[in-house]
């Protein structure tokens, strides 16, 4: 709670740096504000803090302070990796501002206890990323990016909207538990508009982790929107939005899973072939990794399809989270420094392992997470998914995972070829800024550590 609390202060804060002169030491204030959020919320995690006034609205039980930890710490990376784009931006204030508030949002994601909450950190966290996907005014793609997210967008709250409504009508509450309560007294009375509405949610939020078939936004969106706000939707737009299902249907709608787990298993078998085929044909890096972000929420939904009430699940999506998180943060930190020139196409790789060889091999420790390679945590991630799912009768779906996944191989495995083995069309050297550097270095070596020693996160969390 006082993490959520700290952000909101320094989302207001820079929207002040502009009239009291202090925007030269806005990054420093807000990274020692970020730190300060995750000291707080890792010191919640046994003595808790509870405001009795917001205590049905939002609450930072467990699993909602272990999400936002992961969202918090990669938000810290992100605004250091993000140090350079900050300086060059004649609207940093804005920038600040509107990345600060998207993290309120995402947090209010974690902890919702009620329908109301969850709308508005929907919202929260999507208008700001609208605003910042079209940020580069000068750019035609940028600008698009931004129309497309904001139709798309619009539509997926209203049909968000519209299912908490028809939830509400049958139940008589937008509180979560009360609504969980309700199902599991009344459940052969239930009216048919109550399903419409909790199928019209399970839409709304497969459009945020854009799973197929509600994805088609996310591969011009990534493409057009400056890499680094690409990296945030990646990374920060996609735990939170996990962490909401995971509470959503894993706690409020588990007594009807024989509803929503039919459908999700359709979204999750489309979402692996339609992206890992996808992305096999693609040039351009952005849109080849917003590809593997589809492939990669449907092993995340994976986790919620099980349906496992437990540690196990729970360490699943959260493990899966943070592997995610590491690796895509890398690997978009590298996709900046390397297509500064406006290439953004696979042959801008080509040679790199010459021009910057720790690049080249922190991208290549990104790409083999991404892919699922042992000794990376990717490996691990994958395993763990798989690992809740064996024991329903959804096991086909593991098999069309591994299959897609050998195609999901094949286009990561481009990178690393043009990086080592193909000849450069540019000799000059990549330099890059210290601080990216180290957040590079520090996401690749973690990513290993992880993958190497897996239970140092998945025995962390005892709920």
């Amino acid at each position: 709670m006082k993490g959520l609390l700290i952000i909101s202060g320094l989302g207001i804060l820079a929207m002040l740096a502009e009239i009291f002169k202090f925007k030269k030491m806005l990054l420093p204030i807000v990274l020692i504000g970020i730190a300060a959020a995750y000291i707080f919320n890792f010191m919640e995690w046994n003595s808790g803090m509870s405001i009795q006034y917001f205590d049905n609205m939002i609450s930072f039980d467990k699993l909602a302070i272990a999400f936002s930890g992961i969202i918090i710490a990669t938000a810290f990376f992100w605004f250091i990796l993000a140090n350079d784009y900050f300086e060059e931006d004649s609207n940093l204030v804005d920038h600040f501002a509107l990345v600060l508030f998207a993290l309120v949002g995402a947090l209010m994601l974690t902890a919702f206890k009620n329908m109301t909450t969850l709308f508005l950190g929907v919202e929260i966290m999507s208008i700001p990323l609208y605003v910042l996907a079209a940020s580069k005014k000068k750019d035609i793609k940028s600008n698009e990016a931004g129309f497309k997210y904001l139709i798309m967008g619009s539509f997926a709250s209203g049909f968000l909207l519209f299912g908490i409504v028809l939830i509400y009508g049958a139940t008589g509450s937008f509180d979560l538990l009360q609504i969980r309560n309700y199902i599991a007294q009344n459940s052969p009375s239930l009216p048919m508009f109550f399903y419409v509405g909790v199928v019209f949610m399970l839409i709304a939020m497969c459009f945020k982790v854009s799973a197929a078939p509600f994805h088609f936004w996310a591969p011009d969106v990534y493409q057009g929107s400056p890499t680094l706000i690409t990296a945030l939707m990646s990374t920060v737009v996609k735990t939170a939005a996990f962490a909401a299902i995971m509470r959503l249907f894993l706690i409020g709608f588990a007594e009807i899973s024989t509803l929503w787990a039919g459908i999700l298993a359709g979204v999750i078998a489309l979402s692996l072939v339609i992206a890992n085929f996808s992305a096999a044909m693609q040039n351009n890096v952005k849109r080849m990794l917003a590809y593997s972000s589809i492939s990669h929420a449907a092993f995340m939904l994976m986790v919620v399809l099980a349906n496992v009430r437990s540690n196990m699940s729970v360490n699943a999506l959260i493990y899966y989270s943070l592997a995610y998180s590491l690796g895509s943060l890398a690997a978009f930190g590298i996709v900046y420094n390397v297509t500064k020139n406006g290439n953004e196409n696979l042959d801008s790789f080509n040679g790199l392992s010459k021009r910057n060889p720790v690049l080249a091999l922190c991208m290549t420790v990104a790409m083999l997470s991404l892919a699922g390679i042992p000794i990376t945590s990717g490996f691990f991630a994958k395993y763990f998914v798989f690992t809740t799912l064996i024991g329903t009768q959804y096991k086909w779906l593991i098999i069309i995972a591994v299959l897609t996944s050998l195609v999901g191989v094949y286009y990561y495995l481009r990178v690393i070829i043009a990086m080592y083995f193909k000849k450069e069309e540019i000799q000059e050297s990549i330099n890059v800024e210290k601080s990216n550097m180290l957040v590079i270095s520090l996401t690749a070596l973690a990513t290993i550590v992880i993958g190497v020693a897996p239970s140092i996160i998945s025995e962390m969390f005892n709920f």
